[in-house]
């Protein structure tokens, strides 16, 4: 069904993508181009302190020197990416009315929301990354199936990690009993891929890495949400208390994900265009096959490619996506 453009203003809502959706240069081709999007990028690299020069050349070179699956490399620089998506868009006049974060997506959803400073956040996703890498090696594992359908090969360490979607459920746990249960699920006709991570997020063999994060948390400033917050550990809107409670944050490496009851209850407050502020366009894929979207009341838009390429896809992407936003009603017409 063909998407509905132009008539009244059009709600928009963020859906900002976490591990998983990285991949080589990601967003690269705005920088230097894009004021905003660059200027963020380098307020995020400043606030990292002696790390940041390092990840910003890795984040710009052809070839990472680190796996783009480590922890270390895909977790600040989502939220660096999906950070500067965010501001990116609010400098062109286009106001969220919510946002929506899978799994690091999330602080970044909190800084644009007014929640965190982006001092503070970067802050907890450097602790947070490395806090994890004292865990035992794991991974994350997509599989084509309803939750309830791969329940019975879960173990005590493989737990879902993420429900993305009705038939799209993420497993995860330490590496060799991951890879048992992807080889029972094959057995039983359910097709799974990797996702790519090297840790276990979302699973309780974090804890232990987890433990004293919330007093971390606890020394930085938070605030009650300025936009719309439909946090992927609730399914709900953030409420103040969560958004001030320092363990509400300092559990989410090891909390489930739940982004499609999410979206669910995102859609079910009325009709939105879907914007997808950073890499893999795996959330609009998602959001893609929602019934409110599928019968055309609300619509998706992505502002990046799928994949690695040449920087002038990113700028081309970009050009697409405004567009679209434009064809949608979505801007200010002072921005317009």
């Amino acid at each position: 069904m063909s998407e509905p453009v132009g008539g009244r203003p059009r709600r928009v809502a963020l859906l900002l993508p976490g591990q998983g959706a990285q991949y080589e240069r990601m967003g690269a081709g705005l920088y230097g181009s894009e004021p905003v999007f660059t200027d963020t990028m380098d307020e995020v690299f400043a606030a990292m302190g002696t790390a940041g020069p390092a990840l910003r050349a890795d984040w710009l070179a052809e070839r990472p020197s680190v796996p783009v699956e480590s922890a270390a490399w895909a977790q600040p620089l989502l939220f660096a990416v999906d950070l500067a998506c965010g501001r990116l868009l609010t400098s062109r006049g286009i106001e969220p009315a919510a946002l929506l974060g899978h799994s690091v997506g999330e602080m970044a959803a909190a800084v644009l929301a007014g929640v965190l400073g982006l001092r503070d956040a970067t802050g907890l996703v450097l602790d947070r990354v490395a806090r994890v890498a004292a865990a035992p090696p794991g991974g994350m594992l997509a599989v084509a199936a309803t939750r309830a359908e791969v329940e019975p090969f879960l173990s005590g360490t493989v737990v879902v990690g993420a429900v993305n979607a009705p038939r799209h459920t993420v497993l995860a746990g330490p590496r060799e009993p991951l890879a048992e249960t992807a080889r029972q699920l094959e057995a039983h006709g359910l097709h799974s891929r990797p996702v790519p991570s090297d840790t276990a997020f979302h699973s309780p063999v974090l804890a232990p890495c987890l433990a004293g994060a919330d007093e971390r948390v606890a020394s930085t400033a938070r605030a009650a949400p300025q936009i719309t917050l439909y946090s992927g550990y609730t399914a709900a809107p953030l409420r103040s208390v969560e958004a001030l409670d320092p363990v509400f944050w300092a559990r989410q490496p090891m909390a489930p994900v739940l982004f499609w009851p999410a979206l669910d209850a995102l859609l079910s407050s009325g009709d939105h265009v879907l914007v997808e502020a950073g890499p893999g366009n795996g959330l609009g894929s998602i959001a893609r096959r929602h019934p409110a979207v599928r019968r055309g009341a609300s619509s998706v838009v992505t502002l990046l490619p799928a994949r690695p390429g040449e920087g002038d896809r990113d700028r081309a992407a970009l050009h697409a996506a405004a567009e679209a936003l434009r064809a949608r009603n979505v801007v200010r017409s002072a921005a317009s």
